[in-house]
């Protein structure tokens, strides 16, 4: 009995302690300075001339027309053998170019596209690690690809958007201290004067990891002010955040979020022509930022 109850005061006193280290981890902390959020557009890096540029796509049919109107060869040793994305490299007008895609599904073998903020991150990263390792730097990251737009923001099918900042629409973290994060809003950085040459929109653009969207995601998107919708950008700026790489989004709609049509109709109807849109706009896009300044975009 004696060895019982010492066994049950060791065992309530452990529980203690582990609560108590529990609840310590989840109470604010009234006292700790909250850190400023990361900037990659440092004073410094705005000054730097644009030479070195990727290009983060998602799809292969979006990415397709746009490597081969600029005539980009694969690099096949750029990524890890066990990773499934693709990188295709080449000059134009004097600018290194990068084009990296997620590949295919191999993990579940369903051969699709690894769309969504998984792949989004990992291919991002890996590029920007590899690029610095290198002594090769990117000087700016274009995520371009297709999403959805919102009627409400004057989106219409085949528009141009160039983003503002990105946010998260399905990361609902209900804790105080982690609901920012959750968020994880970031600026991209500024392409006023990008978006007066190609005559482009201007927007934040929300990003979930489905197609469709909940009851409580269209809340989301309405607080983060969202004129476009994808399934990567934020997922992509984060990345360029953690080395510092100033970043944007070019994106081309191809469905009305807050329309009739259910959405993976319309995106399906439009992949093609929003493709083609998009393999318009990207070589004028980096045409216009290469060899500028960024504080000139």
């Amino acid at each position: 009995m004696t060895a019982y109850r010492s066994w049950s005061w060791a065992f309530g006193i452990a529980i203690g302690s582990i609560i108590l280290r529990v609840g310590t981890a989840f109470t604010p902390r009234p006292h700790s300075p909250i850190r400023s959020p990361r900037r990659s557009s440092s004073p410094a890096a705005l000054k730097m001339t644009i030479s070195n540029v990727v290009i983060a796509i998602a799809m292969e049919a979006e990415a397709s027309p746009f490597i081969g109107h600029l005539g980009l060869e694969p690099d096949k040793a750029f990524f890890p053998t066990e990773s499934p994305f693709h990188a295709f490299r080449g000059k134009h007008n004097g600018c290194d170019l990068t084009v990296i895609t997620n590949g295919k599904d191999e993990v579940h073998g369903t051969g699709v596209d690894n769309v969504g903020t998984v792949p989004a991150a990992v291919a991002t990263f890996l590029t920007l690690q590899k690029m610095k390792g290198a002594d090769s730097p990117a000087d700016l990251l274009i995520n371009a690809g297709t999403c959805g737009g919102f009627q409400r923001k004057g989106a219409s099918i085949g528009d141009v958007f160039l983003t503002t900042a990105v946010a998260n629409h399905d990361r609902r973290i209900a804790i105080p201290e982690f609901t920012p994060y959750g968020v994880g809003k970031i600026e991209s950085t500024s392409v006023e004067n990008l978006a007066s040459h190609l005559d482009a929109k201007l927007g934040v653009c929300t990003t979930g990891n489905s197609l469709d969207f909940h009851e409580l995601d269209s809340h989301s998107m309405l607080q983060n002010d969202a004129s476009v919708k994808d399934m990567e950008a934020a997922a992509i700026a984060w990345a360029a955040e953690v080395w510092g790489t100033p970043h944007f989004g070019v994106k081309v709609v191809t469905d009305i979020v807050d329309g009739d049509k259910p959405s993976h109709e319309e995106f399906l109807e439009n992949l093609g022509t929003a493709a083609k849109s998009l393999q318009g706009a990207l070589p004028k896009v980096i045409d216009y930022v290469c060899d500028k300044k960024h504080d000139e975009l």
